[in-house]
């Protein structure tokens, strides 16, 4: 490789000059974005075309490979990929790290947010906190997406909470998994990529997540009911190895801030276009597609009032201070 090399550099010396195409080639830095979601999933198709406005916006100084369905990384393993420099970006669900520290679950509580405007709210008041612990991690937040409402798919008919006792609930997150404990079912921990293989073996039965995960995991081949209960928008969120970040040069930097902020944006945009398009999709595909009942909601409201007391308890005056931001 030395020998390669020195042949090369000899050889740009008696041409007089490196051509600019080899110059940028030289240049050129890679980064490798750790993703959890399938192709198709319009969080990946997102990253996708971040990937493609950092390529253009830096002229192919930095080329960024997304990885996507967790083929790099499984999505537990993602957030310490990046802050290891392991892979210079990842995309990872919020709500998954609460144990690590309460207020990345925050999006996760039932009924604290629960449509596009409070999510936006949410994430105002959430943000300022998320970016000053990650950088205390060695990391940056580049941009964070919601994912459409969560709903509850189910196997049977769902009348009340009685109704989900004793079910296998699928649980992506520590929230998720306590509102399992307090329905009296049995949580079960999948992640996404391996929902399909789960409702396929008989591993869940009943779960809440968005109509997108249910058509990206083809629950209609499984599972027949899908209420529309719309309790919380979880958050992906993009970040990046801050080394990496600093590597790069100034122009370089703010192609991938303005990339991102563009990201962002069209994310949020897509989030409710797929909202709409994944309730018709489950419909056209036979399944029963209904709002809850009253008395269904009620008691999961409820329930989400419990959980809230209990994260505020263990959330500390940051979380303290979100809830108070968001509620103002």
């Amino acid at each position: 490789m030395q020998r390669r090399n020195f042949s090369l550099s000899m050889a740009a010396l008696a041409g007089g000059a490196l051509t600019p195409a080899l110059v940028q080639a030289q240049a050129a830095a890679r980064w490798d974005l750790a993703a959890a979601y399938g192709p198709n999933n319009f969080h990946t198709q997102n990253l996708n075309a971040f990937a493609r406005d950092v390529n253009a916006g830096t002229q192919g100084k930095l080329n960024i490979t997304v990885h996507a369905n967790a083929s790099l990384f499984k999505a537990p393993e993602i957030k310490r990929a990046v802050q290891s420099g392991q892979a210079a970006a990842g995309e990872i669900l919020l709500a998954n790290f609460q144990n690590e520290w309460q207020v990345y679950g925050a999006d996760g509580l039932p009924f604290l947010a629960d449509s596009y405007d409070e999510a936006q709210k949410l994430y105002r008041a959430q943000k300022p906190v998320l970016s000053a612990k990650l950088a205390e991690q060695g990391m940056m937040l580049l941009y964070s997406v919601a994912w459409p409402p969560q709903g509850i798919f189910s196997r049977k008919a769902i009348n009340t909470v009685a109704d989900l006792r004793g079910t296998k609930w699928r649980a992506y997150s520590p929230a998720t998994a306590r509102l399992g404990e307090l329905l009296q079912a049995t949580p079960v921990t999948i992640q996404a990529s391996d929902l399909a293989q789960a409702m396929a073996t008989g591993v869940v039965d009943t779960f809440m997540t968005s109509g997108a995960t249910g058509v990206d995991t083809k629950v209609f081949e499984h599972l027949k009911f899908y209420y529309d209960v719309q309790a919380w928008l979880p958050k992906n969120a993009v970040i990046v190895n801050k080394r990496s970040f600093d590597a790069l040069d100034k122009p370089s930097q703010d192609a991938v801030l303005k990339a991102a902020a563009d990201a962002e944006a069209r994310g949020w945009r897509d989030s409710q276009r797929v909202t709409t398009e994944s309730i018709a999709t489950l419909r056209a595909n036979g399944m029963t597609v209904a709002e809850p009942s009253a008395a269904l909601k009620g008691e999961l409201k409820k329930f989400g009032d419990t959980m809230l007391q209990d994260w505020l308890k263990v959330a500390g005056p940051e979380g303290k201070a979100i809830v108070d931001a968001f509620n103002r």
